[in-house]
């Protein structure tokens, strides 16, 4: 056994670089190559292409992966480990050993199963296993709605159990993003399955180098500190026996890692100090970052606790259908029209109840005396949603259409009209460990592993600093970006916001001036909704959760940014007055 284990990451979504597997192979020394597929997205474009082919469900863009990297991997003895089986990890593991004889190889392909809880729901309930909505209370079973696809988020320890059989490849369904890291590790170390802190150490490492380029300067605030974005490496985890490991990229890649970069990671769609994993609760607040050298950080110091009890479920609804439409206005008196337009549109389209839903979102983006015509225009978003497909499809388009000569001056469509969507409303639930096993699949053998249940609850390991009366000096007004970094995600339908800065001081003054009531005045569109707030000293950071902003979820949601992706940068880009001594440092 190696000191530690080499885990790389090829994939941090369904359509990320084709390429990324050979550069990885290539790059440098590795041990597996992992990849994340299966965003809360994803699960719902895997199911609508299971529905035109029943063969299909999976991430072809891993199969052509692997068509390049198959004979490298063998040869040089790395093992692959892919949640990219999504709906179908049997189909997967078919398509791979056909490629595999196409090109006269023989690798051990193995396929995990058990995560899909749709051919069961009817005998979980009947056994009282009540999927209830993490945020809004409401049964699955009393809400009316349709469910297309329920996958439970699987542990690490069939991954074990598949790599011990002597796979090569491991192809799974819906497990934890952390888990293709964590088995790999797991079974490198032969680590029990209460070893809690190095299995938190693991996890930790899987959630940085899960989204791939987001850990090597991809989507970092602090952008000017990449020296390149060419080619940026893909992450690679060094993870020691005890579970600490060095965050690092292939040299000669583009991009950068440094504690920045992981902290903008580590921040990244999550909510509580206490990150909880199906197979251990990992606490973010006991993390130690420290740069060893050139693109190489340490992470060391991170705490475990026990596994809870039950599992998160991802359950996606048919909800009906859902289109949209989007003018760009120009001209004078911008919101005089787009009240004319409101109502013209109201009017058109039968009154207000005529859809299930219709929302107006107005960008007023247009500047004054603008220098091009593009920079005169603000936007409205038309969107409904109904159960009637042609209603939401050619019945809506039809009528904006007709409203062309009909309307205000210095209007235009940003695209043309297209058929309604159907609307996949995500629907997460908990269900307890005991109704889900792992089936590992392995040369026509089935293996059952059982999902870890412990009765850990998830609580705070550290308490929550007080917050200091430090005086900061004189102010000014300022970006909070000039002082601080931001990410923000998607957590199913609501929205992850972290902030921090690059040092203690800048730490105070965030705790205490970055309110819960504060954040609400600084972004006015999050006023209506819950907000938590988290504290990460050791990271020098905050993190909102906000619930409900993204609405049912990303395929669901109306806004313009579903994914809350650009959430962070919005906070940034708001002036306040700043003391001078942080914008000095």
């Amino acid at each position: 056994m190696k000191e530690k284990a080499i885990i790389a990451n090829i994939s941090g979504f369904y359509g990320d670089r084709l390429s990324a597997p050979q550069e990885m192979i290539e790059g440098g020394p590795v041990d597996f190559l992992t990849g994340d597929y299966l965003a809360e997205l994803t699960m719902a474009i895997l199911y609508k292409s299971k529905l035109k082919n029943k063969e299909l469900g999976y991430a072809k863009t891993f199969l052509k992966q692997m068509e390049v990297v198959m004979g490298p991997c063998l040869d040089k003895a790395v093992k692959v480990v892919v949640n990219a089986g999504g709906l179908n990890p049997s189909g997967l593991a078919k398509a791979l050993e056909e490629a595999a004889a196409a090109l006269g190889l023989h690798p051990t392909i193995a396929y995990i199963e058990g995560d899909d809880l749709m051919p069961r729901l009817s005998s979980l309930r009947a056994q009282g296993a009540n999927l209830t909505h993490l945020d809004q209370g409401d049964n699955l079973s009393d809400s009316g709605l349709l469910p297309v696809s329920a996958n439970a988020y699987l542990g690490c320890w069939g991954i074990v159990d598949a790599l011990r059989s002597g796979a090569d490849i491991v192809v799974t369904g819906r497990v934890s993003d952390t888990s293709v890291v964590m088995g790999p590790a797991a079974y490198h170390f032969g680590w029990a399955k209460d070893d809690w802190d190095a299995l938190a150490g693991a996890a930790v490492a899987g959630h940085v180098i899960e989204c791939g380029g987001q850990a090597t300067g991809g989507n970092y605030s602090y952008f000017q500190e990449v020296p390149s974005y060419k080619n940026i490496g893909f992450p690679i985890a060094e993870i020691a026996a005890d579970g600490s490991s060095v965050i690092t990229k292939h040299p000669g890649t583009g991009g950068i890692v440094n504690t920045g970069t992981v902290t903008s990671q580590l921040m990244y769609e999550i909510n509580a100090p206490e990150y909880i994993t199906p197979d251990v609760v990992a606490h973010f607040d006991t993390i130690e970052l420290a740069q060893e050298g050139i693109d190489r950080v340490v992470m060391k110091g991170i705490r475990g606790t026990a596994a809870t009890s039950s599992s998160k479920v991802t359950v996606n609804c048919m909800d009906g259908f859902q289109n949209s439409m989007t003018f760009q206005i120009v001209g004078l008196d911008h919101e005089e029209k787009v009240s004319v337009l409101k109502q013209t549109i109201i009017d058109a389209l039968g009154g207000e109840d005529a859809f299930g839903d219709l929302v107006f979102h107005y960008i007023p983006s247009h500047h004054d005396d603008p220098s091009s015509n593009e920079v005169a225009m603000s936007q409205l978003k038309v969107s409904v949603k109904d159960q009637d497909p042609q209603k939401a499809g050619k019945h809506f388009t039809s009528k904006m259409v007709e409203m062309a000569l009909c309307m205000v001056p210095g209007v235009c469509w940003s695209s043309a009209p297209v058929p309604a969507k159907p609307r996949i409303m995500h629907f997460p639930a908990l269900i307890d460990k005991s109704y889900i096993s792992q089936i590992v699949n392995v040369n026509g053998k089935k293996t059952e592993v059982k999902e870890m249940s412990y009765h850990g609850n998830a609580k705070p390991l550290t308490q929550p600093l007080e917050a200091e009366t430090t005086s900061f000096g004189p102010t000014e007004m300022a970006y909070l970006g000039d002082a601080f970094a931001a990410r923000s995600g998607d957590k199913g339908g609501n929205a992850n916001l972290g902030i921090w800065g690059k040092h203690k001081a800048a730490y105070e003054y965030l705790q205490s001036y970055l309110t819960v009531s504060e954040l609400k005045r600084l972004l006015p569109d999050t006023a209506d909704f819950e907000i938590i707030r988290y504290e990460f000293p050791n990271l020098f950071g905050l993190n909102f959760y906000i619930k409900g902003l993204l609405q049912e979820g990303v395929a669901a949601s109306t806004r313009v940014d579903p994914q809350a992706k650009t959430l962070g940068e919005y906070l940034r880009a708001k002036r306040v007055e700043m003391p001078i001594s942080l914008l000095q440092r």
